[in-house]
């Protein structure tokens, strides 16, 4: 079984949603399967911890989850242009998979939602291609062959699935931004297949 770790942050929900619809995406090929998972939050003071388990939604994150995947959906909601502080820390606390080259070879993927139209979809989803790359990843897009990906108007490029919510999340999915983030994952999943047969 080829699996694929859905990373994401989100605070509000709609990041959450966007991962979910990836997991769709990746469990329609054959022979694939999604793990959800999530980082918690960073606080600003000194000293505080997040509960074992979240409350809700996907479990933690541990650094074993990412040695035994396949291929990885990194997703995070913007924070001014770039990835929630909350996945920087995560990833700023990578350094032995990448001393050991644990990710290097294996596909990823990324994708965002933001509150505001313009509030820096595409920057975010470069940001996150940053530690992806320096651990050696083989980045996986979305294509113009994808036909959503020109009519979508409130997410997706060809740097990955992205959502506007809102300021007050008052935009669900759009029927576009969900064909484009299950693309994206079937599209990674059918990358992690053909790279664990070679």
């Amino acid at each position: 079984m080829i699996e694929i770790l859905v990373l994401y942050y989100s605070r509000h929900g709609a990041t959450r949603e966007l991962a979910r619809q990836i997991a769709r995406g990746i469990e329609r090929v054959p022979g694939c399967r999604a793990r959800l998972r999530t980082v918690p939050a960073v606080s600003a003071l000194c000293e505080a911890t997040a509960p074992t388990v979240p409350d809700e939604g996907a479990p933690y994150v541990e650094q074993a989850d990412l040695r035994a995947c396949h291929g990885l959906a990194l997703g995070s909601p913007t924070r001014f242009g770039n990835m929630a502080s909350a996945m920087k820390y995560f990833w700023d606390g990578t350094t032995p998979e990448w001393l050991s080259g644990a990710l290097a070879g294996k596909p990823a993927a990324v994708f965002t939602s933001t509150g505001s139209l313009h509030g820096g979809q595409e920057s975010t989803l470069l940001s996150m291609m940053l530690p992806l790359m320096h651990h050696g990843m083989l980045l996986v897009g979305i294509p113009y062959t994808e036909p959503a990906l020109s009519t979508t108007t409130g997410g997706g490029s060809p740097y990955g699935a992205s959502h506007w919510a809102g300021v007050e999340g008052q935009h669900p999915l759009a029927e576009a931004e969900r064909t484009l983030a299950q693309a994206l994952g079937a599209r990674l999943a059918a990358v992690a297949k053909k790279l664990a047969v070679d």
